[in-house]
């Protein structure tokens, strides 16, 4: 990772002004550009930005003409804003198909006609007589069983007909798909082709015969055989172009059967056309039992005959107006960007225009609307209306000979009917599937509900795969362990059905099994089949056991997610056995506090992390007892991440109960403080100030207990020291507390005399804690550190008017202005900012528990690219927390692991030079303060930070931007935020396992000048790297618990202290990259401005040496001098200082 030009980024950074640079013009993006037009360069950073396009006054006040006036009355009725409708017309525009590409297309199609019917007719044979086809082709279905009746000729088809969405208009680029329909002579066909797959064999072999003659043909580059919306029994041809044309378009094939060949009462969903005793290889006919109904099957034969009809209705419908064309292409983007129009099962395009007929039918969509209106109603139908339960028909017939709607519940899980009354469009669609739509429309709703200026971008241009959608991912694997699932569900006739598809057979049964299991504990279960790809005509048709893995993501319900019990009925309720037979050997009887004997499972689960991961053990449990898949066959994605916020030495826990003891420890200290007596003024407020009480520090505190043995004693202070001998000791972090104290008229006016008069409480705090509690203290003029219970906290004493009379600038007249000063701004930030900002993170853990280890990830991941120094905590906090109260198109992450993909995303995704990252806490900024943050951040840009965070108390300056980070670091973090996405979601798809998670933790080294590797001992979180070392150093703390009196070794981090002088020493020359959790090198990277020549200056002689240079002398840096002294000011804790000579010149 990390390529050179990320390097680059950073070598620029020195001395150059803190101001948005162009390079962040390029911010990587997901999705669709707007626009394939270049862009002038921008010449300076100001330019960069956008600006205010600058109009004379006479076009300011002009007259608006009338088809402006018109523009602006459709754009009030037709949209709700003119941005909104900028942005769709845009995009329509990107995705249509121009003319000129249209007539290529055509002039195609019409050669590919006429070479169709130039394919000579072959003589009649028995259908499992197949020598007569080439060895150059192979059937396109596997034929199983083999035996069947029936004869096949070839004939040339009696009509080609181009169908689908290239002749309505609304077919969508990049890949351009156009169907023709082959419709096959009435000769080759026989009535009783219904039974037994004789049709599929028959449409295969007219397949195969074309292949072989079209794939001689020079006009076309390739021709391929795929299955129509993944269906094996339906292959199609695809035919693409020869030459330049290749990418043009993909022409598919549709054999066909005449519209009315076929009786509609053989094909009813109550109806077998697949005999048991042929599909299970029997010689004789079975027992007399009644053949089980073949709906599935059915269906796939009237969608062949109905081609032509579904044509001509959605010709008729979105031939009356625009609107609806324009609508059902946002339709199909919206559905492509959630990947729900893909494979068999799949809500595709033909589906929602099919939707878009029927809502035209009962007049909840009128040819007047605008697209954008169109992709409204039809997002609220779906929001609104559950055709799990409740099918709908295009069907305006009351002929009692058509089936009833029930007979289709019955059959299937999803009922939508057509103008015929016997087909069921959504025939192939799951439940599960279905309720995705429904959930995604319902998001998309509120998205457009609330008016948001990035509503757009958010709902057709930000993709949600599933791995970015789903909390947890379960691949089973291998596919064909689902066989044995269908002989253990009992789905004989479902397999038969489905022609042997275990896949499609298992899915629905599966899937219920788990919603059931999994009950509040899940909000949505979706599933991804894999994808077939299309193969080669000289190649065998693609087996079941050879499409990888069946992919479901679980969408989880924060509030029952940690729930270690599962709650049946009463023992003697008769419920009890139904509880019993569906959870096997882990139902048991308890008996519980109000005296109900129930039946009960209870999970294994101590920590907050094994909780999080429960429903793994549901999901392999419920799998191996009920269906036959062991847990060796189910690769469960959930918590993989998760190991790189464990401490070292833990594996079962991510460190929630540590915070959760740290905080109660402050909560105590808090009720000491606000009871102390003999304080001049009593305490009117204590706040917390440190990310551990906002749980966000990446590795949690733990009580410590230093090992007097490991240390020097000051017992006078009773202070301990570190041994020089001896490796560096644990590094203690205290915890900062801001201690407000009540108001009084006896406070001094003068700033000088506020800090000692602070001090001085800081000294009297720390006499009564240690005499009324007897707690360890050590105060200092501006804090006092408390040990409490193995915890150390630095209290800090804040008087609230000292930032305002920091402010106070008196003038040589002696008149008294208030100004922000770096002193004042810095002391309102720490007592003021930083406490409200850890007390709303803290309610936001309360209300979304994987806040935590988001935040945390997301500062480790930052931290391990050697970037932490420019970004503080609290930015990196508020980062994470706008994908909680923001969380658009996304539910709020409830694990980890989804939560840092969207961080990567985020990073990488968000245009940070025109717009600021608005973290709306507690949810006080209302829709108009929104766009006034925006509009004072347009107006002040160029004051501003480059990475702007607004919250509701900082709307203007971004306090926790400000000290960085640079336009340089920001664009590396985004760079790698980019390239780590992909390779992690692929890694967390792959069903053979994500292979080596740190990955993408680990920094890109080679962008580096010098490298400076330190010597493990005296790192002391050595042990927090992204690899864990296998063997340490001791760091002199006792194992066993206990109370201590000695205050241990507070912030001591020798790598820190060592980065310090090299950036006060040579920070004019370099710059200095460092992993603060037990990194072992310091990158280092050379100013561009610091090798080029200065004119020599005695004050500037440090890290330089004087060289000739034609007639005068000047400066340059003395490299190897700066290189020797890298080593002796890291002397003991430098071990090499590697110097990358190639990548730099003097």
């Amino acid at each position: 990772m990390g390529p050179a030009r990320a390097g680059e980024q950073l070598r620029r950074a020195a001395g150059e002004p803190e101001v948005m640079e162009p390079a962040l013009e390029g911010t990587v993006q997901e999705g669709k550009k707007m626009s394939s037009r270049k862009r002038p360069v921008a010449g300076s950073p100001a330019e960069s930005l956008l600006q205010p396009v600058k109009l004379s006054r006479k076009e300011l006040y002009k007259e608006p003409t009338n088809e402006e006036l018109n523009c602006l009355r459709e754009t009030e009725i037709l949209f709700h804003s003119s941005l909104l409708r900028l942005q769709v017309e845009e995009l329509l525009k990107e995705i249509r198909l121009s003319e000129k590409k249209k007539d290529r297309i055509d002039v195609f199609l019409r050669e590919v006609n006429q070479c169709i019917k130039k394919v000579p007719s072959t003589p009649e044979t028995e259908l499992i007589e197949q020598a007569w086809l080439p060895a150059g082709v192979r059937v396109p279905l596997r034929q199983v069983p083999y035996t069947v009746k029936g004869s096949f000729r070839f004939l040339p088809p009696a009509q080609v007909t181009v169908v689908g969405s290239y002749l309505l208009g609304t077919c969508t680029r990049p890949n351009i798909n156009v169907d023709m329909a082959l419709t096959m002579p009435r000769e080759i066909l026989q009535d009783k082709d219904l039974l037994n797959q004789r049709y599929f064999r028959k449409r295969a072999l007219y397949l195969a015969h074309l292949a072989h003659h079209l794939a001689r043909d020079p006009l076309f580059g390739s021709v391929h055989f795929s299955y129509t919306n993944g269906c094996h029994l339906k292959p199609s041809l695809l035919l693409r172009p020869h030459g330049k044309d290749e990418h043009l378009v993909t022409v598919r094939l549709h054999p066909c059967p005449p519209p009315d060949f076929f009786r509609p009462c053989r094909l009813l969903p109550t109806k077998n056309n697949v005999r048991s005793a042929w599909y299970q290889g029997q010689s004789h006919p079975g027992d007399g039992k009644p053949e089980p109904a073949t709906p599935h099957y059915n269906t796939w034969v009237l969608q062949d005959t109905a081609l032509e009809s579904h044509m001509q209705l959605l010709s008729t419908v979105l031939s009356s107006a625009q609107g609806l064309k324009d609508g059902v292409t946002l339709l199909k983007v919206w559905l492509r960007q959630r990947e729900l129009d893909k494979g068999l099962g799949g809500f595709n395009g033909f589906l929602i225009s099919m939707l878009v007929a029927f809502l035209m039918s009962t007049r909840k969509i009128h040819t007047t609307m605008s697209g954008y209106q169109v992709l409204r109603s039809v997002l609220q139908f779906l929001a609104t209306t559950d055709l799990t339960v409740n099918g709908i028909s295009l069907c305006l017939n009351t002929d009692p000979s058509l089936p009833a709607m029930a007979d289709f519940h019955q059959a299937f899980p999803v009922v939508f009917l057509d103008s015929s009354g016997r087909l069921n469009l959504c025939a192939d669609v799951t439940a599960s599937t279905y309720h995705q739509v429904q959930h995604e429309a319902r998001l998309s709703m509120a998205l457009l509900d609330s008016k948001a200026d990035d509503g757009f971008q958010l709902l057709l241009m930000t993709p949600k795969p599933m791995v970015r959608s789903f909390d947890h991912i379960l691949h089973i694997r291998p596919v064909s362990r689902l066989q044995a699932a269908c002989h253990r569900l009992k789905l004989c006739p479902e397999l038969q059905d489905n022609g042997g598809d275990y896949v499609s057979a298992v899915l629905g049964p599966l899937t219920t099994l788990l919603e059931q299991g999994l009950g509040t504990r899940l909000q949505l279960l979706g599933h991804s089949r894999p994808i077939v790809p299309e193969w080669d005509i000289c190649q065998d048709p693609p087996k079941h056991k050879d499409s990888g893995a069946l992919t479901l993501g679980l969408l989880l319900q924060p509030e029952g997610l940690i729930s270690v019990l599962e709650l049946g009925p009463e023992a003697d309720q008769p419920e009890a056995a139904n509880f019993r037979q569906f959870w096997g050997s882990h139902s048991e009887l308890r008996r519980f506090q109000d005296g109900a004997i129930r039946e009960a499972v209870v999970w294994e689960a101590a920590s907050l992390y094994q909780k999080r991961l429960i429903p793994h053990q549901v999901v392999t449990h419920l799998l191996a007892l009920h269906a036959d898949i062991p847990d060796t066959c189910v690769h469960y994605v959930g918590g993989f991440l998760d190991a790189l916020i464990q401490g070292p030495k833990e594996t079962s826990s991510t460190g929630e109960e540590a915070f959760t003891v740290a905080v109660r420890c402050y909560d105590d200290l808090s009720r000491l403080l606000w009871g102390l007596e003999g304080l001049p003024l009593t305490v009117s407020a204590v706040q917390g100030a440190h990310p551990v009480l906002r749980y966000t520090e990446v590795f949690p505190p733990t009580p410590v207990r230093p090992a007097y043995s490991f240390h020097e004693h000051l017992r006078e202070r009773a202070l301990l020291l570190p041994r020089s001998d001896k490796p560096c000791p644990a590094y203690v972090e205290p915890m900062t507390v801001v201690c407000h104290l009540e108001g009084s008229g006896q406070w001094p006016q003068d700033a000088e005399a506020v800090r000692r008069v602070r001090a001085a409480f800081q000294l009297r705090l720390a006499e009564l804690l240690t005499q009324q509690h007897g707690l360890q203290c050590c105060a200092t003029a501006t804090h006092t550190d408390v040990l409490k219970d193995g915890f150390v906290f630095r209290i800090r004493v804040a008087y609230q008017r000292e930032p305002q009379i920091l402010r106070e600038v008196q003038s040589p007249e002696g008149m008294i202005s208030l100004r922000d000063t770096p002193a004042s701004l810095r002391l309102e930030r720490d007592v003021k900012h930083l406490p409200l900002l850890t007390s709303a993170l803290h309610g936001l853990q309360q209300q979304h528990p994987a806040f935590s280890g988001v935040a945390r990830l997301a500062k480790r991941w930052v931290r391990a690219q050697l970037l932490g120094e420019g970004f503080t905590d609290e930015s990196l906090d508020l980062v994470t927390a706008a994908l909680f109260l923001h969380p658009e198109p996304f539910t709020p992450p409830s694990s980890p692991q989804v939560g840092f993909l969207r961080f990567l995303s985020l990073i990488s995704t968000f245009d940070w030079k025109n717009n600021p990252l608005i973290v709306n806490l507690n949810n006080e900024l209302t829709a108009e303060e929104q766009v006034e943050i925006h509009s004072g951040f347009l107006a002040a840009r160029t004051q501003l930070p480059v990475m702007v965070l607004m919250t509701p108390q900082d709307r203007k300056s971004s306090v926790w931007t400000q000290d960085g980070p640079s336009a340089q670091i920001l664009q590396q973090l985004v760079i790698l935020a980019a390239e780590a996405l992909p390779i992690l979601e692929k890694q967390l798809m792959d069903p053979q396992g994500p292979g080596d998670i740190r990955t993408v933790f680990r920094p890109p080294l080679d962008i580096y000048d010098v490298l400076i590797r330190l010597s493990p001992r005296h790192i002391p979180r050595h042990r927090q790297a992204v690899d864990c070392p296998a063997a340490s150093f001791c760091r002199g703390l006792l194992r066993e618990p206990g109370p201590s009196s000695l205050m241990p070794v507070l912030g001591y981090d020798p790598p820190q202290l060592y980065l310090a002088q090299l950036r006060e020493a040579f920070g004019h020359l370099a710059l200095f990259f460092y992993d603060q959790h037990g990194g072992e090198v310091i990158g280092v990277l050379w100013k561009p401005t610091s090798f080029q020549p200065q004119p020599f200056k005695t004050s500037s002689t440090k890290g330089r040496m004087m060289v000739s240079q034609g007639e005068e002398l000047v400066m340059v840096p003395n490299v190897e001098a700066i290189l020797e002294d890298f080593a002796v000011l890291g002397e003991g804790l430098v071990q090499a200082v590697e110097a990358r000579s190639e990548r730099w010149t003097v």
